[in-house]
């Protein structure tokens, strides 16, 4: 469990916290294999035995002064007697987790009917066949590495969806698909269950006896006729075909098919659903015409009207898969406006991701598929965060289903060892932390189920025909930690972890946008950088004054706080990034709502590289020159390296520039330090990056060149079309001047 602060050290008091100007919070990696430096937690058994506070509910911890009967609460302060398990537990201090650690792992008792069940991983594909030949290649292409992923034990079903939904038997010798036809009407329903059609469990096939059936009858996917289209929408009009994607019906009916099974044959589904354009027939059905020129002759604001969703459908349909036990990934292979606005509550409200791939022919959907399943991942998660009783929780951020009844409780259905979620804090009085009071403390409790194999299954001896059998293990996660508090601004100034301020940010201008338009959003972040600087020129007493007018010599570049330098940069390449771009500079729509999902659920360090790229230089294939250049032209020129490697998180960018000496082996050879690099950072990403290689002066190197984006005329045109990042200083300047007056 990693968790990062955005303050190491917290303010002391409501008027620190407001003096300082930083978000005040933290980033957390439940699922991760360590902490934040690497460190795993203490593993142990008889979580359900942990001492709890009677006062607070917080666990018992390292923090915790410990006497022969009784503790004391690190975080309320609150007296608690011992029970007597818990004091013969404690004689024997050194064989407890909880008391060698504060961050542990516990083994929690499984009720009986869960341990009953034969816990097999089930994972259902659903296939677009309103699509093209292109688009099926590539699903078949990457569910056979999906099924190259997948461990033994898992259950496989195939089912296919256009004007009708096909369900795939493939446990005889050849592959059989029955057809349910989907009513057009956008409120009709199925006129049978899917269970009628085909019994789930004759769906549902086993990967280890099966996966060459199910290659089989992934290879009898064929694309819907023009016609078949045609005739089951009932109308065309000058070529174009409406109609013919019931992808709502489709899911409403597969989830509520997985469902009679929950809890009996698996704890967990995972759905992962293949769009190649909107839903467009039957129920849930999309209206992709807001999207358009339209918004010109209305004069409506098209960065706030594409923002929100048009139709609770999908809404809706992610709180039915929660109870469930449905986990919907959900990939979106198309350049056509889909309206992910509205599709995107199923899958990251379900506990599953949104992917959004613009072509076939580059896209990485394989890699991702068998990166994504041959990670573990947790299910049934429960998040609860608790404070020491001088500051409280704010606001929670992130992909999650927050509990109805318990505040400050998240339930995550799904959750792998990438997923980050955010919060705010804010005291819960005036007096804050103060000299007397002992250090504040956050205690994060993570309750979540894994499926481990058998002991039988393990056995070497056992029967080679034999069905692994699988189940479930029910683990509690803790993670205690201790800070201090700062000695004053400067002090907290000394302490700020830029990632985890700009992770905190841009959940809430992500927040704002959704509420109130991009432009707002855009507002929130300018004016929060000004404020910040200003009060950072305020405390150090850097603004002159003539006349009573503070002049501008202002330091923008927080030349006295070293961790506050990079904040500028950050702030202006997250203002150029497309999910803060307007609608007329040609961001399409569904681009930036994958944008908004794929940044909200990363950690702080990935994110800092998606929104500001890191630029290396290399001497040669083999030896690195400068570990990090800032995104100009100037850098390139003034370096004098001949090689550059540009990690943006979705995409790596091997250039070589146009003076490179021509001996220099381009690309790059297989087994020198440059290719060692690309190849670790492919592997330590969630998403699978595109690697490119560019050879400046023979290559088209725009790609490149779009991510320097400190100089104004970015796209090589001569026209100053954009603010650069000196324009932008000079620009927070004045605004700095014109607060501080």
């Amino acid at each position: 469990m990693s968790v990062r602060a955005s303050l190491l050290r917290f303010p002391v008091d409501a008027e620190a916290q407001e003096s300082c100007g930083i978000p005040w919070g933290v980033a957390v990696t439940p699922f991760s294999l360590g902490d934040e430096h690497g460190v795993a937690p203490a593993y142990g058994s008889d979580g359900h035995l942990l001492p709890r506070c009677e006062n607070c509910w917080a666990y018992f911890n390292t923090y915790c002064e410990l006497e022969q009967w009784a503790w004391t609460c690190a975080l309320c302060g609150s007296l608690n007697g011992l029970p007597s398990h818990a004091i013969q537990r404690y004689s024997q201090s050194q064989s407890c987790a909880e008391m060698s650690s504060s961050f542990i792992d516990l083994e929690l008792p499984v009720e009986e009917s869960a341990e009953a069940m034969q816990a097999r991983p089930v994972y259902v594909a659903a296939v677009d066949l309103a699509s093209s030949e292109d688009f099926l290649e590539l699903i078949k292409s990457s569910l056979l590495a999906a099924l190259e992923a997948l461990g033994p034990g898992s259950l496989f079903g195939l089912v296919t969806f256009s004007h009708k939904i096909g369900l795939y038997d493939v446990q005889g010798p050849i592959p059989v698909v029955k057809n349910v036809f989907i009513p057009p009407e956008a409120e009709g329903r199925l006129p049978m269950n899917l269970e009628d059609v085909m019994p789930l469990l004759s769906f549902l096939a086993p990967v280890e006896t099966c996966k060459d059936r199910i290659s089989a009858a992934l290879e009898t996917l064929k694309p819907t006729t023009s016609w078949e289209r045609t005739t089951a929408a009932g109308q065309g009009l000058d070529g174009v075909l409406f109609g013919g994607r019931g992808f709502g019906t489709a899911m409403d009916a597969l989830i509520s098919y997985l469902s009679s099974e929950y809890g009996n044959t698996f704890a967990l589904a995972r759905v992962f659903a293949f769009l190649s354009g909107p839903p467009d027939y039957g129920a849930g059905q999309l209206d992709t015409r807001r999207y358009g020129e339209q918004y010109a002759s209305r004069k409506e604001d098209a960065d706030m009207a594409l923002l929100p969703e048009q139709t609770p459908f999908y809404k809706d349909l992610a709180s039915i898969a929660v109870q469930a036990g449905v986990c919907v990934d959900l990939f979106a292979i198309t350049n056509e406006y889909t309206d992910l606005a509205s599709l995107k509550f199923l899958s990251i409200e379900s506990g599953g991701s949104l992917f959004l791939y613009s072509n076939t022919d580059d896209s990485t959907l394989p890699q991702d598929m068998f990166r994504m399943l041959s990670r573990p991942y947790a299910f049934g998660c429960v998040l609860r965060l608790r404070t020491s009783s001088e500051f409280k929780l704010g606001r929670s951020y992130g992909h999650f289903f927050p509990d109805p009844q318990y505040e400050n409780v998240q339930h995550i259905i799904c959750c792998d060892s990438f997923a980050t979620y955010a919060y705010d804090f804010e005291f819960a009085n005036t007096s804050g932390f103060s000299r007397h009071s002992e250090p504040p403390v956050l205690q994060i409790a993570f309750q979540y189920s894994i499926v481990v194999p058998t002991q039988e299954t393990l056995d070497p001896a056992s029967k080679p025909d034999s069905r692994p059998k699988f189940s479930l293990q029910r683990r509690l996660r803790i993670r205690t930690i201790q800070y201090t508090t700062a000695g004053g601004i400067n002090d907290l100034y000394d302490n700020v972890d830029p990632e985890t301020v700009l992770s905190i940010l841009v959940h809430k201008v992500i927040l704002a946008s959704l509420e109130q338009g991009v432009r707002e959003g855009r507002l929130l972040l300018h004016d929060w950088l000004v404020i910040l600087t200003a009060q950072y020129n305020d405390v150090f007493k850097l603004a002159h004054y003539d006349s009573g007018s503070p002049v501008s010599r202002v330091d923008v570049g927080f030349s006295q706080c070293p961790q506050l330098q990079p904040i500028p940069r950050l702030v202006f390449a997250f203002l150029r990034n497309p999910l803060l771009r307007f609608h007329e500079e040609g961001v399409h729509p569904d681009y930036r709502i994958y944008l908004q999902c794929l940044f909200s659920a990363l950690e702080p360090s990935s994110l800092h590289l998606a929104i500001y790229p890191l630029l290396t230089s290399y001497a040669s294939p083999e030896k690195q020159a400068y570990p990090r250049h800032s995104l100009s032209r100037a850098a390139l020129i003034t370096s004098g390296s001949p090689i550059f490697l540009l990690d943006a998180f979705t995409n790596l960018i091997v250039y070589y520039s146009p003076t490179a000496d021509p001996s220099l082996p381009f690309p790059p050879p297989h087994d020198c330090l440059l290719r060692s690099t690309v190849n670790k950072l492919k592997q330590e990403r969630s998403i699978t990056p595109r690697l490119l290689f560019i050879h400046g002066g023979h290559d088209d190197s725009s790609v490149f060149e779009n991510y320097l984006i400190e100089e104004q005329d970015v796209d090589g045109t001569g026209i100053t079309s954009v603010m650069g990042f000196v324009s932008f200083l000079e620009e927070i300047t004045r605004d700095v001047s014109e607060y501080l007056k």
